[in-house]
């Protein structure tokens, strides 16, 4: 059996490892492993095959999403649906939705995943939970596309069982029953989740929300996923609508009903987790609760801004995600770290949230949130996940720190992209895969799906 390849990366123009390691000479890659950290000035100790000129980069580890809908890229600025709050945008979207067909959630996801991958990310997690009776296989789908693409998955397959006639959102031809839905549930745990150190594919389960699946669905999924040990996450308490929803149908506040279900526990991730009070902001890191801030998403619905420095000071993982292309109309992760940093400085003092807040959100603390210790740092013994960003352009033109210039002058392209030791991004161009001919049967299907709307 041949040697792996080995490669130095060498002499990044700044270097972010997410654990304060000296890493300013670059990082040793063998195989689909970072196998050594090199100081400034230093040569490697370890033999190489090739030498990757980074000098004129800044190194990242690669930065990992931790809620999106990527069949959501199909109606990105759809008229319809502009301007309005959470609950009318969806009840909007809904019927749009409930349209899709397996080719169109194959393209999305493959759209969704290659924006992403060239925005530096190169770990995704998406929550689909649309089921109609045409994409009953739809987590399948996301798992052939996501191989095609080349990043690591956490699919987590979603449900609706609470329709409008039932008191919920959603319209009853986009929900399942709770046996159909735990039937589907544990069947793709089975076939398709890998719990193993570097894996590509993990499966979580992810009823919607609160105003679109039963208290018992949340119950029985919370039991199945913990008999198979894979990891629980929902919406909560994105607004006040939720909040006054979740008052008027159990009698509770949301963080009082994730107990009532057997949520509050750390295998949980929660994406939003907006509209806390101090007490259950305190309770939910007392759990290890985990939280992806979504704020893009968050400002385009007008949703709120995220407790992030107090979740985490309570003991909660926080980590970053783009959310959803209808809610974002956008899947790039480098400025959502932008964005993140941003409007925390509208909560938190300048000096209270840094660019390093920012990054160490989308790395180190989004890999917390999923629960893997394999990915989100440069470290000897991690995978090779990393990204790389010049500063060639006008943008960065007369900026003097190259790291704060990644986030405060705007990058939005990554030049270079690694996923377990293969590159996956050069030149700032996919390796493998015609972007064009993606876009083009993305768009037409985009359009087919609201044709008749």
């Amino acid at each position: 059996m041949s040697n792996p390849k080995t490669t130095w990366i060498k002499n990044p123009l700044s270097v972010f490892t997410a654990n304060d390691e000296d890493a300013r000479g670059g990082i040793v890659v063998s195989g689909n492993k970072i196998v050594e950290l090199i100081a400034l000035g230093q040569v490697p100790q370890t033999s190489y095959h090739e030498v990757f000129d980074a000098s004129e980069s800044v190194l990242l580890p690669g930065l990992i999403n931790t809620h999106h809908h990527l069949y959501q890229t199909l109606t990105r600025a759809f008229p319809p649906a502009l301007n309005k709050r959470l609950f009318p945008w969806l009840q909007t979207l809904y019927p749009v939705w409930a349209r899709l067909q397996p080719e169109m959630l194959s393209a999305a996801t493959e759209l969704g995943l290659s924006e992403l991958l060239l925005s530096g990310c190169t770990t995704v997690s998406d929550h689909h939970y649309l089921f109609p009776e045409a994409l009953t296989e739809a987590i399948d789908i996301q798992v052939q596309a996501a191989s095609k693409v080349g990043t690591r998955v956490t699919l987590t397959r979603g449900s609706m069982s609470l329709g409008q006639d039932d008191g919920g959102l959603p319209p009853q031809s986009t929900v399942q029953s709770d046996d159909a839905i735990l039937k589907d549930s544990e069947r793709l745990i089975r076939q398709y989740h890998d719990a193993s150190e570097g894996s590509m594919v993990n499966i979580a389960l992810a009823p919607c929300s609160p105003f679109s699946v039963t208290t018992e669905l949340m119950k029985q999924t919370a039991s199945l996923a913990r008999d198979h040990g894979v990891r629980l996450h929902t919406h909560l308490a994105e607004t006040e609508d939720e909040n006054n929803f979740c008052l008027k149908t159990f009698g509770m506040r949301p963080v009082d009903y994730l107990e009532s279900v057997n949520w509050m526990s750390n295998d949980v991730w929660l994406a939003h987790g907006i509209h806390f009070n101090d007490d259950e902001l305190h309770r939910l890191g007392r759990a290890g609760v985990g939280v992806c801030h979504c704020p893009s998403s968050n400002m385009v619905l007008a949703s709120g801004i995220c407790r992030t420095l107090e979740l985490e000071e309570h003991g909660s993982p926080v980590g970053l995600g783009v959310d959803g292309s209808a809610s974002n109309d956008g899947s790039n992760m480098i400025q959502e770290v932008r964005q993140a940093m941003l409007i925390n400085r509208l909560r938190y003092e300048a000096d209270e949230v840094t660019h390093f807040d920012a990054l160490r959100w989308a790395t180190k603390g989004s890999a917390s949130v999923l629960g893997r210790s394999d990915i989100g740092e440069l470290a000897v013994g991690k995978q090779a996940d990393i990204a790389l960003f010049k500063l060639d352009e006008a943008r960065f033109s007369g900026s003097h720190d190259p790291l704060a210039a990644l986030l405060l002058c705007g990058a939005h392209k990554a030049n270079a992209v690694m996923v377990a030791g293969e590159w996956r991004v050069l030149d700032g161009g996919l390796v493998s895969g015609d972007l064009s001919d993606l876009i083009s049967r993305h768009s037409s299907l985009s359009k087919r799906l609201v044709s008749d709307y």
